[in-house]
């Protein structure tokens, strides 16, 4: 897990309840992503295509 360089995702909220998620996008094989609360906590990993699948379905759905 050191080979991760996590940083804040821009899509985190950011206020004082510390609501973020942290994305690792460094490697070229695996997305991986945390919650910023519990860095040492579990590491939800996917290819890079099911990341960009998601990211684009995210940017479907806003109103």
């Amino acid at each position: 897990m050191s080979d991760y360089e996590f940083r804040k995702s821009t899509h985190s909220s950011g206020d004082a309840h510390g609501e973020c998620v942290e994305v690792a996008r460094n490697l070229p094989s695996v997305i991986a992503v945390r919650d910023s609360k519990t860095p040492h906590g579990p590491i939800l990993q996917v290819v890079p295509d099911t990341w960009t699948t998601f990211i684009r379905s995210l940017h479907h759905t806003r109103p």
